[in-house]
């Protein structure tokens, strides 16, 4: 029998920009994307830590992030 101890998602996510608007709209409204993103995983009570949060060329946002899978323990994961 076997079971899972630890589990937890080691992700990029390219936050890229809407083309329908103009280029600052765009960029404010990624930002506010990353944002609200972080905010669910807080009010969900998702365990995470952010490696790394990267603004590219375009004004896209691409974050590496650690996160809880479910709700399994994360043991050293995250550290």
């Amino acid at each position: 029998m076997k079971r899972i101890k630890y589990a937890c998602l080691e992700q990029t996510i390219h936050f890229m920009l809407k083309d329908d608007i103009p280029h600052d709209e765009a960029v404010a409204m990624t930002r506010r994307e990353v944002e609200s993103y972080k905010a669910h995983m807080e009010h969900s009570r998702v365990k995470y830590r952010i490696v790394s949060e990267t603004a590219q060329e375009d004004g896209s946002i691409m974050i590496k992030i650690k996160k809880q899978y479910n709700s399994y323990a994360c043991g050293d994961y995250l550290d």
